[in-house]
This record gives C-alpha cells, sequence and structure tokens, in this order.
C-alpha cells in the first residue's frame, strides 16, 4: 500500500465541476469559430452572463446553449450581448471629467494635435460627453477621437448619437457635476422619445470595432479611456491588456480608468505616474 500511494496518487486529480468544463468547452468553441476570446474572462462574471441568456432562453445546460450558439448565429449575437454588457451614462462617474477637465486639458492645450481612444466605449454617451467637454475647451477641432467595442451592434447604435430621452434629466446633473458650462439641452434636440445630439459633436469621432483581447494597436495615443472593461478579465488578460494600453500610449500620453481599476498590479505600473489617484488618472512616463 506504501508503494501504491507513492507511485499512483500522482494520476489521481481533482474532478473538474461539470459545469466549469462546459464553460470552458463553450468558451475555446466560441474563440475558434467566431473569434471571440473571452477564456480569460473573470469565471464568475462568465458564470452570471451565461445563466441569464440560458433562463431567458428557456436552456436546460449549457451543453444546450454551446449548441444554440454554434448553430444559429443570432444566439451568439445574443450572447455577446450579454458578455459585453453595456453599462454606461454621460459624464459618468461626474468627478472624472471634472479632473479631467482641471487636469489633464491644460496638458492638451500644448498638442497641435489630439488623438483620444475611447476603449470599450459600449453605446457611445462616454465619447460624446468628451466631444462636450473638448468642444466647450476650445479643443475639440483639433482632436480625433477613436471609439472602438468588441460588440458591433453597439457600435453602430453610439453612431446615431440618439438616446432616450428620459436620461436627459440624469444626464444633465451629471454634465453639471463634471463642471459643464453651457446649458447641456443646448447639445441635442428631441425627436420623439429621445435624444439626437448635434452632428458637429461626431465629425472628430471615428467608431470602430475592436476587440481589446485578441486585437492589436492600431495608432499611438495622446489619452486613452478604457474605464470599467478591465474589471471582468482575470489577471492573466488584464495585464496583456495593460500592456496593449501601454504600447499605444504616447510618451507623456494620459491614462484613465475606471474608479474600481488601478495599474499597481499591471507590472508597468512604474511606467506611469499619478495624475489623480482618486479618479485613477496616470501619464505615461517611460
Amino acid at each position: 500500500m506504501e508503494y501504491l500511494g507513492n507511485e499512483y496518487t500522482s494520476f489521481l486529480r481533482p474532478v473538474d465541476n461539470l459545469e466549469n468544463i462546459e464553460i470552458a468547452l463553450l468558451l475555446e468553441g466560441i474563440y475558434r469559430y467566431y473569434g471571440f476570446d473571452f477564456r480569460n474572462y473573470s469565471i464568475q462574471f462568465i458564470k452570471r452572463r451565461i445563466w441569464h441568456r440560458m433562463r431567458t432562453d428557456n436552456i436546460e445546460n449549457i451543453s444546450g446553449l454551446q449548441e444554440r450558439v454554434f448553430h444559429d448565429p443570432k444566439m451568439m449575437e445574443k450572447l455577446l450581448s450579454d458578455l459585453s454588457i453595456n453599462v454606461t451614462e454621460m459624464f459618468r462617474d461626474p468627478s472624472f471629467f471634472s479632473s479631467f477637465r482641471t487636469k489633464v486639458v491644460p496638458i492638451l492645450r500644448d498638442y497641435p494635435f489630439i488623438r483620444i481612444w475611447h476603449a470599450g466605449c459600449s453605446t457611445g454617451e462616454e465619447v460624446y460627453s468628451m466631444a462636450i467637454l473638448l468642444y466647450e475647451e476650445g479643443l475639440y477641432e483639433k482632436t480625433r477621437i477613436y471609439a472602438t467595442d468588441i460588440n458591433g451592434s453597439v457600435i453602430k447604435s453610439a453612431q446615431k448619437g440618439l438616446f432616450p430621452l428620459n436620461r436627459m434629466k440624469k444626464y444633465t446633473k451629471n454634465y453639471l457635476e463634471a463642471g459643464g458650462t453651457r446649458s447641456f439641452s443646448e447639445y441635442y434636440i428631441v425627436k420623439h422619445e429621445h435624444a439626437s445630439f448635434h452632428p458637429f459633436l461626431a465629425k472628430n469621432i471615428a467608431f470602430a470595432q475592436h476587440n481589446l483581447v485578441s486585437d492589436q494597436s492600431f495608432n499611438e495615443f495622446h489619452v486613452i479611456i478604457c474605464r470599467n472593461a478591465l474589471i471582468y478579465f482575470n489577471k492573466l488578460l488584464q495585464s496583456r491588456v495593460h500592456q496593449l494600453l501601454y504600447d499605444s500610449l504616447s510618451l507623456s500620453g494620459i491614462l484613465g480608468l475606471g474608479s474600481k481599476e488601478s495599474i499597481q498590479f499591471s507590472g508597468i505600473a512604474n511606467y506611469y505616474e499619478e495624475v489623480d489617484s482618486v479618479e485613477k488618472i496616470y501619464r505615461k512616463i517611460k
């Protein structure tokens, strides 16, 4: 028995939870067939979104969802929307935009031309917010904003600049708290139950589909805004995306993260200095 234990216990492995095996197979299949890589997203986030889709479509198990995903592109569209969750609003976290206005805008004034990347832009509310801020500060005419998201459907929505009218009261409050200098209603007209933002705000915005997980850098930027996307990734993927953002940022460029995100454990924290530690705004110094 002693010999048996020593020689053969190495073959004994913990049995993986069946749910985890099914999820791993589903995510691997999605990556191989559709090209979307969710394999290093937070497992708890993945589980919540998968079970949400299964409950909504009355699917009994993950293997059943897998069959639907691979044989029905519309189901993949639904699941992609679930996994690229879109939680956003205009001037979201007004203190961030206020800090950007007071601490970053003075830096940008000296630039002859400004390139900004909004990574994970969702339906575009925060992109239009930045356009408004830069317009009020007299910088918009020399700025090009590149707004990207993994989900092509939300990119199409963002391009319209059309947002529910019932959100304007909240957005106006955010705008004023962010240091807005005009009447917020000047920036849109009412179309039925929507607020349609004036086309001049979108003229310097380029919307495109881009996958932070698998795609490469496509330019060098003076500012990168990537807020509340990293929280859905595991540590390995966070590190990889941090490297992508760093490589895409010019020297002395500005990085803005979400309130629950940080560069602290990214491996390149020493390459930045804090502009605002509370609002998670950093400047690349090497």
